[in-house]
């Protein structure tokens, strides 16, 4: 096996890379480390040809740390791999360079290799605003490549298809966590694209310490990891279900004279769409390097596999599509709790009082006052939802990909509904006019995905657009519940 994975022209990573989530961890409760001592801690990675490191915005000081030791401490080339994730409000062009400009200071660098971005809510079009300035930034030069974290398929799609130019998504994939085998995999081998893969050993809950080991309670764990794949693991049918898990990988281990670790990240690096899985260290303390590289020396065969995946079929499947756990339950993070960053989203759409049962709001497109009409409007508790297009200011949104077009279309009926105060889950009835009738079937397909579970009435049909662009224009009419 390679280890090192081509992302794009001029980016080459190492199959591990060396996450570097883990500093926040080492600085909670006010601790203060040592810069310079903690950057040396990278030497022992980049020594072992792991020249690849990945951090946040949020990562404490990890940036700090991480251009320290490409600054000064270095002797051979490293690629720092970071990510912007904004507070969910409103954002402008200033902000997004102001984000860029600050990685590259902490960084102390001229040009970031790879800047991963992260949305909270996709209802508010403020997230395409932020890839378009940053593919601005791009072409400026203060950007080698764009990333994704925590993307879901369909909104991948939709950048992809926009113009922005992806060349990665990072998300949670792992022997507990399968959502990234399906939709995603395709989307990454249709557009080229590779996942970079987190949570691979669940916050070390793969491996030989927890095997026989009693169910602990979140609140006993020690690191902010620990809690969050235990969630995980409780989501997946719990405890004893996760020990048949480990029951049969240490068989796998034994038979390669490796460990369980080992193992759980083979099964991973093997997915054809996964292009390097990303391991968590706390640098200048212990380390597992040489028993994580004994990954390039084995090969797992059919009987392995099978046995692996006899297993994952006991297991209950972690609902939804990547980066969910970051938008809806259950959310599968440390705490347990978003509230801090959903009380801050802001309405994707400002509303306009009428008087006092009435109120609309406008998107923002020229064709809203050219023809005098409003995106949406609320009497009481029913609010109608004019025929939406994908265009977002004067953009057109998705390209001719009548999927992507489709799924933004329903992003911005969403944010209209939820800026009057509703959400997508009380529409009541679609209704769907398509340019061309041979993409009745993938757009009905998307359609499906986005109202499964709230199943409106629905007509769909074909018409003469206004709008040569256009593949898909879709209304709605919600009652608020």
């Amino acid at each position: 096996m390679n280890k090192y994975c081509k992302l794009a022209p001029g980016l080459e990573v190492s199959r591990i890379i060396t996450g570097l989530w883990q500093i926040a961890d080492m600085e909670k409760d006010g601790a203060r480390l040592d810069l310079e001592q903690t950057a040396r801690g990278m030497s022992p990675y980049t020594d072992a040809g792991i020249t690849s490191f990945d951090m946040a915005d949020h990562y404490g000081s990890a940036e700090l740390i991480a251009g320290i030791y490409r600054k000064k401490l270095s002797n051979k080339p490293i690629q720092l791999l970071t990510k912007w994730v904004p507070k969910a409000e409103q954002k402008t062009k200033q902000d997004v360079r102001s984000a860029v400009e600050l990685s590259l200071e902490r960084m102390q660098s001229d040009v970031i290799d790879l800047m991963q971005f992260h949305a909270w809510n996709y209802a508010n079009p403020y997230w395409l605003d932020s890839l378009f300035w940053l593919q601005e930034l791009k072409e400026e030069g203060l950007i080698h490549n764009i990333g994704l974290t925590n993307f879901d398929t369909a909104h991948l799609r939709i950048a992809i298809s926009s113009g922005v130019d992806i060349v990665s998504n990072q998300v949670s994939y792992s022997l507990i966590d399968q959502r990234a085998e399906y939709g995603m995999s395709k989307i990454c081998e249709e557009f080229d694209i590779k996942l970079l893969a987190f949570g691979v050993l669940a916050g070390g809950f793969l491996s030989e310490k927890w095997l026989g080991a009693p169910d602990p309670s979140v609140k006993s764990l020690s690191t902010w990891s620990q809690m969050k794949y235990k969630r995980y693991i409780d989501a997946a049918g719990g405890w004893d279900k996760f020990q048949e898990l480990l029951d049969a990988l240490q068989k796998i281990s034994k038979k390669y004279h490796v460990q369980i670790p080992t193992i759980a990240m083979k099964y991973i690096l093997d997915k054809p769409s996964v292009g390097s899985v990303i391991i968590g260290a706390r640098l200048g303390e212990k380390d597992h390097i040489n028993k994580n590289m004994k990954v390039f020396d084995i090969n797992l065969d059919t009987d392995d596999k099978n046995l692996i995946n006899k297993v994952q079929e006991q297991l209950a499947p972690i609902s939804g599509d990547c980066g969910d756990e970051y938008r809806k339950a259950p959310i599968l993070t440390a705490a347990g709790d978003l509230t801090d960053h959903i009380d801050s989203l802001s309405k994707p759409y400002e509303p306009i009082k009428i008087n006092n049962n009435r109120a609309r709001i406008n998107s923002g497109t020229a064709w809203e006052e050219l023809a005098g009409y409003s995106r949406a409007i609320k009497k009481d508790g029913y609010i109608a939802v004019s025929g939406t297009t994908a265009t977002h200011g004067e953009r057109l949104i998705g390209g001719n990909d009548p999927i992507a077009q489709t799924h933004f279309v329903i992003d911005k009926i969403e944010g209209a509904i939820e800026s009057l105060g509703g959400k997508l889950q009380d529409v009541i009835r679609t209704r769907i006019f398509i340019k061309n009738i041979s993409d009745w079937e993938a757009i009905a397909r998307a359609h499906g995905e986005r109202f499964t579970d709230i199943f409106p009435a629905n007509t769909l049909v074909k018409a003469e657009l206004i709008g040569s662009e256009y593949l898909v224009e879709i209304e709605a009419d919600a009652i608020l519940s």
